[in-house]
């Protein structure tokens, strides 16, 4: 109880004074008008009440992501905790709010572009084709999970396919409510729906926290119990744990989302609440659920204790998806009825919308990039059916394979634009004779160095990757990483010098 404890009071502390922090290194102007305002289009660029925008953001960057991930990410043991809280308040939050901000500032632009900006034509370039395909990759998973879950609890048409039935019914519902979100106006179903789902995916988290921290806190997994990792498959804890917990400390799925809400927002000032808020928010979400999952399977009367238990419990479901099994079986158990039903929201709504911002996200990126207005239905229906072709030909591909793709692909996207902050912050401060920080730009460069290194490592150790790690070489990965994101930092030192004589 004591480590749930800090690390909770350490995320809000964190928003208070880093975020803060970040706030004023960034430089805003509340007097600025915003593209809500000066571009209002009744589409995508629609004046929202805070509190709205907050919710559907949380909503958006949310899902799945820090119940899964956060689930999955304490089977390496409670230094999960520590990525969780260090990774929040200094990679994710900084990272979700200046891709926001960044956005705000450059019209509402899609991420590839506010990358773009500060990188140069490549990247951009580069973005333009990373970014859509990792937002269908997401829909794609996003939607087969839903069908099948739904396929479960309410049998319709279905189709055989590999040995096993295709729930093609639903599917095709969920594709027509995906086509809805992806062109209706953003005020007229994300805007009207998501502020509740957003609150009940809260509802769910401050509930299960509330029976922990009063029934169960003797068993939580502690900083006593050892930072070691706990799994035994023999994968080492970095960098795995940083790719399995993304959503709960940094995802560069958010860095596309941030962009759709900074076409509502009024003011400047709602940025630190809306963009680095939200994903505290979300982080103390996948704190709690990290710590529910450690706590959950515990049973001291037979010398069990926390994540051994749940280890037991995962040997005995294998090949199934173990997260969805912690929630539903965690619901309903702590919760009663209405954790069922929060359950069902929690896996089938959740992953829903966020498959449908994400094909809403790829259809601004797109459009952007080709300068195409979005006014008329029938121009967003033109660049959104390919999407839909491209997600509906992905449905076929095992889920497992997608899933690793996608969760390294959306790390690598994180490490662009945190190093595309960086620039941003460097040309700030000399840009400007009244900067208001020194070496501000250190918030983003030292997590870009961390996540380059992470991501880099990844590729040498992990089992779709060159897998060092099992052919006894593991510390060449190492190496080879840091002598990248080295080579990365001094590219970077490189150009700063030359841009500092150039000012």
């Amino acid at each position: 109880m004591i480590s749930f404890t800090i690390s909770l009071l350490a995320l809000i502390l964190g928003f208070l004074f880093y975020g803060t922090l970040c706030e004023r290194v960034f430089g805003i102007n509340p007097n600025r008008k915003t593209p809500a305002i000066t571009n209002n289009d009744g589409v995508d660029f629609v004046p929202m009440k805070p509190w709205r925008i907050f919710l559907v953001q949380f909503l958006n960057i949310a899902g799945l992501g820090p119940i899964f991930g956060a689930i999955m990410g304490i089977f390496f043991g409670p230094s999960a905790f520590l990525w969780i809280v260090f990774g929040c308040i200094f990679a994710g939050s900084v990272h979700d709010y200046l891709t926001g901000m960044l956005s705000l500032r450059q019209n509402g632009a899609s991420l590839p572009e506010v990358v773009g900006k500060q990188m140069g034509k490549g990247v951009r370039i580069f973005l333009r084709v990373l970014t859509p395909f990792l937002l269908v990759l997401l829909t794609s998973t996003f939607l087969s999970g839903p069908a099948t879950l739904l396929q479960n609890l309410y049998y319709l048409p279905a189709m055989p396919f590999h040995g096993h039935e295709m729930p093609m019914t639903w599917v095709a519902i969920i594709f027509a409510y995906y086509a809805l979100a992806t062109v209706l106006p953003v005020d007229k179903l994300i805007g009207r729906f998501y502020p509740i789902f957003g609150g009940i995916l809260l509802f769910m988290g401050l509930g299960i926290m509330v029976v922990m921290l009063g029934w169960h806190s003797a068993e939580m997994p502690e900083f006593t119990d050892g930072l070691q990792n706990r799994q035994n498959n023999g994968l080492p804890l970095f960098p795995m744990m940083f790719v399995s917990i993304a959503c709960g400390a940094i995802s560069g799925f958010h860095a596309t989302q941030s962009p759709i809400m900074a076409r509502c927002c009024t003011n400047e000032r709602q940025g630190r609440w809306i963009f680095y808020g939200a994903m505290i928010c979300e982080g103390i979400l996948a704190l709690v659920w990290a710590a529910a999952a450690g706590t959950f399977f515990a049973d001291p009367e037979h010398g069990v204790y926390g994540i051994d238990g749940l280890k037991a419990f995962a040997a005995q479901h294998p090949g199934e998806n173990i997260a969805a099994l912690v929630v539903d079986k965690l619901s309903r158990s702590w919760l009663g009825t209405i954790g069922g039903i929060l359950a069902i929201i929690g896996v089938i709504v959740a992953p829903i919308t966020s498959g449908d911002t994400a094909l809403r996200s790829a259809r601004l990126t797109i459009a952007d990039f080709l300068h195409a207005d979005q006014k008329a239905k029938a121009k967003r229906f033109m660049i959104a059916i390919p999407l839909f072709v491209g997600v509906f030909g992905l449905i076929f591909v095992d889920f497992n394979i997608i899933w690793r793709y996608f969760a390294w692909t959306n790390q690598t996207l994180a490490v662009f634009t945190l190093w595309a902050g960086t620039v941003f912050l460097y040309k700030q401060e000399h840009n400007s004779a009244k900067a208001p920080y020194r070496w501000g730009y250190l918030m983003t460069l030292i997590p870009a160095m961390f996540m380059t290194m992470v991501c880099t490592c990844y590729i040498f150790i992990a089992p779709e990757g060159f897998r060092f790690e099992a052919k006894g070489i593991s510390y060449l990965a190492y190496v080879i990483a840091g002598i990248i994101t080295l080579e990365t930092c001094i590219g970077f030192i490189i150009w700063a010098r030359k841009y500092g004589k150039q000012r």
